[in-house]
């Protein structure tokens, strides 16, 4: 989608083309944090176990189990759409994380989690999870994006189909009880300075849609950002559409007017992404 929300955990369809965005949005955010998997100040000796929450089709999961290949890995999600040849360090399960988890309390070192925006209800109580499962000193991490895509130029207006964007998301959420403002309301930090975490930091950066920035990084993000929304644009509006009771001709006319202002140069558009980590507190340690 333009703005990648996870709504695809809830499309009833995990298919070649979603995969295919999916792991090339892997790529894009990998690349906007600087070419990193992670932002916490992770040790490869402290790292013994490690868990990535909505796995989805597992890429990231696959590139930290490489990286830590001395740690346990498990990646976990609703939908078993991963592949069976992974590194020996790595398993997956089906697991949903917004029910209770199964996992042992203190079992971990670090919990990752990223793009769950749209599939959360309860944000306190995911995060209250993650403090559960981390043992003392261990680090919860979140990357999340917004579904507002802006422009700093006055391009993207109120009636252009990328201004919809994320009306279109806010006013569904709304119908489903899920929230698509997790940037806007500072949600991430919150919810995690509610667990109890200390040693909370982020990094928020912007992502482009399309090849226009002069900047030669933010270009070839843009050009990848592009590729992963028309990799599978229609996959990712379904859901919603149909919430909203969107006809099929209204879907494809709307997909028609996205493509084509996402291809104009005229239009400079991104989204807002952030990054948030935190340490659960040491046995003893002063909150």
């Amino acid at each position: 989608m333009l703005l990648l929300t996870r709504v695809h955990e809830n499309r009833q369809s995990n298919d070649e083309a979603a995969s295919e965005s999916l792991d090339m949005n892997h790529h894009v955010l990998s690349m906007a944090i600087g070419d990193k998997l992670f932002m916490a100040p992770l040790k490869k000796e402290n790292i013994k176990k490690a868990l990535d929450i909505g796995t989805g089709t597992g890429i990231w999961a696959i590139d930290f189990a490489d990286e830590f290949p001395d740690a346990q890995v498990i990646g976990t999600d609703i939908s078993p759409i991963q592949p069976t040849w992974v590194p020996p360090n790595l398993q997956f399960e089906i697991e949903d994380c917004t029910q209770e988890w199964t996992f042992r309390n203190e079992d971990f070192d670090y919990v990752h989690m990223r793009w769950l925006l749209g599939s959360i209800q309860d944000w306190d109580a995911l995060l209250q999870q993650a403090y559960r499962v981390l043992k003392p000193g261990g680090w919860v991490e979140s990357l999340e994006t917004s579904a507002i895509v802006r422009s700093d130029d006055g391009s993207v207006t109120e009636t252009s189909a990328l201004g919809q964007w994320g009306k279109f998301f806010l006013n569904g959420g709304k119908k489903i009880g899920r929230s698509f403002t997790v940037i806007e309301d500072e949600t991430q930090r919150k919810s995690i300075e509610a667990a109890g975490f200390v040693d909370i930091q982020e990094f928020n950066f912007k992502m482009p849609i399309g090849g226009w920035p002069k900047d030669p990084k933010l270009k070839e993000l843009g050009q990848f950002a592009q590729m992963v929304l028309e990799r599978d644009v229609e996959g990712y509006i379904v859901f919603m559409a149909n919430t909203l009771g969107w006809t099929r001709e209204e879907i494809l006319v709307y997909i028609g007017m996205l493509r084509r202002e996402v291809r104009s140069k005229n239009f400079h558009p991104y989204y807002n992404q952030k990054v948030v980590w935190a340490r659960k507190p040491l046995d003893g340690e002063t909150k």
